[in-house]
């Protein structure tokens, strides 16, 4: 069974979406955690899809916020090259228009670029939490991936994973909500589908034409 929706363009969240981090950010968050002596593991209640600064500020001492996040930051793009491509993410990415498709994350710029590109991917434009004053679950980011586009939100399509990014997308009017994994209450969104090879863009004359197997 499939169904099809047409946008004019498309806003990806990065990790959990285009690209499979997971694996290695837990690892690198608890030895990060271990050698500060916090005596906790962070993945535990991991807030994913909110900024990492913000959930740092909430493990470590106050004013030790912003040195602990450069460090953590650090440490993740170093191994970036560790992660790949969440399957089919590549194959859909590539059959966009360039200038149809924005990354948006609530990882620091060079974090996701690094990420972005060692999975496989190219995006011309990315909204990253060092362009924003509010990240997820603010519509900001969002709403600045749209603007990108020059396109009203509501001719826009979001892949997220996680809830924090769904409510975003909401808050920000997206006309489509596409949910990615198995984190995620289908109830809020509108299409959901285990990985992006459930998804394939179709020929078609008018905007982007997505197909999703469902």
């Amino acid at each position: 069974m499939s169904q099809t929706h047409a946008v004019d363009g498309i806003l990806f969240d990065n990790d959990g979406v285009l690209v499979n981090s997971i694996p290695t950010a837990m690892r690198i968050w608890r030895e990060w955690a271990k050698q500060r002596s916090l005596g906790i593991d962070p993945t535990v209640d991991f807030p994913h899809g909110m900024p990492a600064r913000e959930y740092i500020a909430t493990l470590v001492p106050q004013g030790e916020a912003d040195e602990a996040y450069r460090e953590l930051d650090e440490t993740e793009i170093a191994h970036a090259h560790e992660v790949d491509a969440i399957p089919g993410s590549a194959e859909l990415t590539t059959s966009l228009p360039a200038d149809r498709w924005v990354v948006v994350t609530s990882a620091g710029r060079d974090l996701a670029t690094a990420r972005v590109r060692a999975a496989g991917h190219n995006p011309q434009q990315m909204v990253s939490v060092d362009d924003v004053t509010n990240g997820k679950p603010h519509p900001e980011p969002y709403l600045r991936g749209a603007e990108l586009l020059g396109l009203d939100p509501s001719r826009v399509a979001v892949f997220e994973d996680a809830s924090a990014g769904v409510k975003a997308a909401r808050a920000a009017g997206v006309g489509l909500v596409v949910g990615v994994g198995d984190q995620l209450d289908p109830s809020t969104v509108d299409v959901l589908v285990p990985d992006l090879r459930s998804v394939r863009r179709v020929p078609s004359d008018e905007g982007i034409v997505l197909e999703f197997d469902v």
